[in-house]
C-alpha cells in the first residue's frame, strides 16, 4: 500500500523502472532524474512549507522542517528516498543548527521503516556508497563539532567555508576528526559562489546528483545562479502567519527577483496524503 497517492504525473514513463517494486509501491510511481550537466552536478532541492509559505517557525526547539510537516510519515519517506538517490546532501549552517545534535543526514535516519529498502536501492540499483556525502556550507566556520555528523566514522562530511572559516574550524580542532574534510573557497562578502561549490563537489568528490536541503538563503543563492534543476515541495495544511516583529522565512530568503528574470518551474508530479500535497517541479 502506498504512502502517497499520485494525482498528476507528467513524467514520461520508461519500460524499465528505476525504483525497486516495494519503493515504487510506497511512492505510487517511479523516480527518474536527468543526467548531470557537463559543467556541474544535477541539483535537486527539497523543502516543506505551510500554506502561507513559511518554512520555519523560528522558535527555539521548533524551528526545523519537522515542525512544519508535523513529522509527517509520507514527507519523511520522500525525504529519505531523495537522500537515497543522491550522491551528496547539502545544508547550510542555519539548517544544521535548527535540528537535534543527534541528527544524521542519511535516508534511514529520517525514515527508519524503509532502511533496508533504501539501502538495497542505493547500493544494489544505483551502485552508490552506503551513505551520501554530507556537505555543510558555513562562511564563518562556527559549527558545533560535538554534533553526531562530525563524530560518526561511517559518515563522510565535507565543510565548505572561507579562509576565515577554515581558521576557525582549525582552532576548534576539526583536523582531529577523521571523517571531516574542510575546504576553503574564495568568498565575496562572506558568501561562497554556488558555482564554486558545485565545481568542487564535481571535481573532488565525483558528485553527479546533489540534494539541496536548505536553508532559504543558500537556496536563494543557488536559484540566482541558475543552479537548481528540480524542486520537491511538501505543502503542509497549516498557516503559520507573520508579524512585523518576527521574521519567519519563506522558501527563498535574502534575494528577490523581478518578473522578467524570476526562475520558472513546471509541474512534474503531484501526490497527496492526509491533506498534505507533495509537489515536484522542474526548472524550465
Amino acid at each position: 500500500m502506498g504512502l502517497v497517492r499520485t494525482l498528476v504525473d507528467c513524467e514520461k514513463q520508461d519500460d524499465e523502472s528505476s525504483l525497486p517494486q516495494e519503493l515504487r509501491e510506497l511512492y505510487d510511481g517511479d523516480l527518474h532524474f536527468s543526467t548531470s550537466p557537463a559543467t556541474r552536478p544535477f541539483v535537486i532541492a527539497n523543502f516543506v512549507s505551510t500554506l502561507d509559505g513559511v518554512v520555519s517557525y523560528e522558535i527555539q526547539g521548533k524551528s526545523g522542517g519537522s515542525t512544519i510537516s508535523g513529522s509527517n510519515p509520507a514527507d519523511r519517506f520522500i525525504m529519505g528516498l531523495l537522500r537515497a538517490s543522491a550522491d551528496a546532501v547539502m545544508v547550510g549552517a542555519g539548517t544544521l543548527n535548527s535540528v537535534s545534535g543527534k541528527a544524521l543526514w542519511t535516508p534511514e535516519y529520517v525514515y527508519s521503516d524503509a532502511k533496508q529498502l533504501y539501502e538495497e536501492y542505493r547500493v544494489d540499483v544505483l551502485h552508490k556508497p552506503e551513505h551520501p556525502l554530507l556537505v555543510i556550507v558555513s562562511g564563518s566556520g562556527r559549527l558545533e563539532l560535538e554534533r553526531a555528523i562530525f563524530r560518526t566514522p561511517a559518515m563522510r562530511t565535507v565543510v565548505i567555508t572561507t579562509s576565515a572559516g577554515r581558521d576557525e574550524l582549525a582552532r576548534q580542532g576539526a583536523a582531529t576528526l577523521s571523517s571531516v574534510e574542510v575546504y576553503a573557497l574564495n568568498a565575496s562578502d562572506g558568501s561562497i559562489a554556488p558555482q564554486a561549490i558545485l565545481q568542487l563537489l564535481q571535481s573532488q568528490f565525483a558528485v553527479k546528483t546533489l540534494l539541496h536541503e536548505g536553508g532559504p538563503t543558500l537556496f536563494g543563492q543557488f536559484l540566482a545562479a541558475e543552479a537548481i534543476d528540480e524542486l520537491f515541495l511538501t505543502l503542509s495544511p497549516h498557516i503559520a502567519g507573520r508579524n512585523g516583529d518576527v521574521t519567519r522565512p519563506g522558501v527563498v530568503q535574502g534575494i528577490e527577483f523581478v518578473p522578467d528574470s524570476a526562475p520558472s518551474f513546471q509541474v512534474v508530479s503531484v501526490k497527496e496524503k492526509a491533506a498534505n500535497l507533495y509537489l515536484r517541479y522542474r526548472r524550465t
